[in-house]
Formats: structure tokens, C-alpha cells, sequence
């Protein structure tokens, strides 16, 4: 289980916008590696999380909610792993079975790559996440 301590920050109705703290990317190397040049780069925007409780919550509440990590593994391989395999195997069958051009091989590899995505997107939009109150503060 993943958990995470947030800020009720609004509430509408029965469904409260969750804010995190942020963290710095990196504390280890206080700022020697790229990872806080990326941070810098994209902006530090907070971003606001809408859970519906069925107890009720007040602003500057903190909550706590458990994420169920074994969806991580299923959302991690539909993201990344299939589109590479599927460019993979479509470039193979296009080089052995059909035995066509470089160029066609290299095309038959970026489609398996984009059928690949669309699976993924597809797939990820479906995986309902298990999201539970530990506590409410």
C-alpha cells in the first residue's frame, strides 16, 4: 500500500478537492543532479485530488489515503511494455514472415508501436484504482 497524507483544500457536496504537499525531487544531492532542473523546467503547480467521503471532512483538514500498489504493476506494464513489444513483434513479422523492405519494416514497427499505445490508453482508462481512508486528522 502507497499512502499519502493531503490537505482538504474545497468541498463540494460530499466530494472534497485533496491537495499533497510537495516534495523537492531530490533531497539527497540538494540539487546537483537533473532532477531538480526538470522540476524547475515543469513548474511546481499543485494539483487538486477529488474524493468523495462518506464521513464528513472541513477545509484544512488532513487525510490520509492508502493506494493499493499491485495496480501500479498492471499500469506500468500497459504503459510502457506493450507498445515496445508490440513494435517489436510487428517489425519482426514484417523482416521474417513477409520479408518486405527495410522501410516497410521500420513503418510495420512504428504501427506496432502506436497499436500499442492505443491498447495501453485503452487499458489504463479501465483500471479502477482501490483507494482508501487510512485516517482523517
Amino acid at each position: 500500500m502507497i499512502e499519502q497524507t493531503l490537505t482538504v483544500v474545497s468541498i463540494k457536496g460530499t466530494t472534497a478537492n485533496l491537495e499533497a504537499q510537495q516534495k523537492k525531487a531530490c533531497e539527497g544531492c540538494n540539487g546537483r543532479c537533473g532532477s531538480q532542473v526538470f522540476g524547475k523546467l515543469f513548474g511546481t503547480a499543485k494539483k487538486t485530488f477529488p474524493y468523495k467521503f462518506d464521513t464528513p471532512v472541513e477545509v484544512g483538514q488532513k487525510v490520509t489515503l492508502a493506494l493499493d500498489d499491485s495496480h501500479m504493476v498492471k499500469h506500468a506494464f500497459a504503459v510502457y511494455m506493450l507498445p515496445l513489444f508490440l513494435s517489436l513483434i510487428f517489425a519482426l513479422v514484417a523482416s521474417e514472415i513477409f520479408d518486405v523492405a527495410e522501410w516497410i519494416q521500420i513503418l510495420a514497427a512504428v504501427v506496432g508501436g502506436f497499436t500499442g499505445f492505443r491498447i495501453a490508453k485503452s487499458r489504463v482508462k479501465s483500471l479502477k484504482h482501490d483507494i482508501k481512508v487510512i485516517k482523517i486528522h
